[in-house]
């Protein structure tokens, strides 16, 4: 980082760009994967003849059914980007309901505090990357997969026939047998593996098994180990592997990385899961400062959701082990055409989009 981004703080060049709201309106996005149908809201901000975008990735599909019905909040007016922020903090997004998850309210504010970003700088007649005095840079990433149950590598090797090099994030579950982890030693393409035991009450709840733990740390030593569960059984498995432990789901502030029994070497920021672009930029300046790596990860965006993680990807940790595939590598059958590792820079000419 350079000398000049010692002195100012990221949050500083965005916090005082104005920010005209003349009207807000919603769109429902809807698709249909193995699991479940996913529901997002796309946030469309309006003022001075141009518009900005955000998503609500809340994984309820009520919530946004509720939210759709209810009609967006009040946000008209002049503010700057930081006073838009205040206004947003005083007012309850699920006002139709609480959220079934407290984490949804994070979702829901970045949403808001994205489109609100977008329209600022198109308003402004400038892209993010040079708000904040940076470059993109090729995008490294992973495709994110669970492998099924019974387990099978047929969606792995259906997307190595695509893109022969592509990495891949994976799910372990406890019903990987020795030889699936053999088969995927021999084709070496793991680069993390999510163990996911620190979600409860959710579709990918995976229990704390110190046996799969053991087999998994093990056999990819090269590999990050992400939201293991930790209990005196697990945390034995895992001794020595603790350099590669990473984490997702308990990541929501700086307070909450500061607070890890042991620092990480590197953790998934998930912008959607922080909330506010003040307290995404404050981790990404308290990694930066601690030498904690960044990779970014994903929430099955269905819209502008996705381009603007991959943005932000772009410019703070490119090289890293991205979670952020393009949604065609996510679709169950993906297409033929989809490009591989690295993506090119594709920012807008102005707003916090990727084209």
């Amino acid at each position: 980082m350079s000398d000049w981004h010692d002195q100012v703080s990221d949050w500083q060049l965005l916090c005082d760009l104005p920010l005209h709201v003349e009207r807000c309106e919603l769109e429902g996005l809807s698709a249909s994967f193995s699991a479940m149908e996913r529901r997002t809201t796309v946030v469309h901000l309006f003022g001075d003849g141009q518009e900005g975008v955000g998503e609500d990735v809340t994984y309820d599909g009520d919530d946004h059914g509720r939210l759709q019905a209810a009609g967006p909040p009040k946000l008209e007016g002049t503010h700057t980007l930081e006073g838009f922020s205040e206004l947003l903090a005083g007012i309850d997004l699920f006002a139709a309901g609480a959220p079934e998850n407290p984490v949804y309210r994070r979702y829901r504010t970045w949403a808001f505090e994205s489109a609100a970003l977008d329209l600022a700088l198109r308003q402004a007649g400038i892209p993010l990357h040079a708000a904040l005095r940076r470059q993109p840079a090729p995008l490294r990433f992973v495709v994110s997969l669970r492998l099924g149950e019974p387990p099978s590598l047929d969606p792995l090797l259906a997307r190595l026939r695509i893109a022969p090099g592509m990495r891949f994030k994976l799910d372990p579950t406890p019903s990987w047998d020795q030889s699936l982890i053999e088969r995927l030693v021999e084709l070496d393409v793991v680069d993390s593996v999510d163990l996911k035991g620190c979600y409860e009450g959710t579709i990918v709840d995976n229990p704390a098994d110190p046996d799969l733990y053991r087999r998994v740390a093990d056999a990819f030593p090269d590999a990050w180990i992400e939201d293991p569960k930790l209990t005196p059984q697990t945390e034995e498995a895992l001794a020595a592997h603790l350099d590669r432990i990473t984490w997702d789901a308990p990541i929501h502030e700086v307070s909450d990385i500061e607070g890890l029994s042991r620092r990480p070497l590197c953790i998934n920021v998930k912008p959607s899961r922080i909330g506010r672009l003040r307290d995404l930029l404050a981790v990404y300046e308290h990694c930066a400062a601690n030498g904690i790596a960044c990779y970014g990860g994903g929430q099955s965006e269905l819209g502008p959701g996705r381009g603007q993680i991959e943005y932000l990807a772009s410019i703070f940790h490119p090289d890293t082990s991205n979670d952020v595939a393009p949604s065609g590598w996510n679709l169950p059958q993906p297409p033929a055409d989809l490009s591989g590792s690295p993506l090119a820079p594709a920012p807008a000419e102005s707003g916090f989009r990727w084209r």
